[in-house]
């Protein structure tokens, strides 16, 4: 399990401001992304190395 101290957590930008599905990304930390959901933050976070995360956004950018 990743040590997510001193995480700095930003909102999506795709996220809406009224209160709907909202996702949080920190990727200061060294070797890992994290992720995790603004309403149910200590529900768990998915964690993902800085190559995966960049594939993963990369696809996310080509199907819009």
């Amino acid at each position: 399990m990743a040590d997510l101290t001193g995480a700095r957590w930003r909102t999506s930008t795709r996220s809406s401001s009224n209160g709907g599905d909202c996702v949080e990304v920190a990727d200061n930390l060294p070797g890992v992304v994290a992720v995790r959901d603004s309403k149910h933050r200590d529900a768990g976070t998915l964690t993902f190395g800085p190559t995966a995360w960049r594939a993963f956004v990369g696809a996310l950018r080509q199907h819009r």
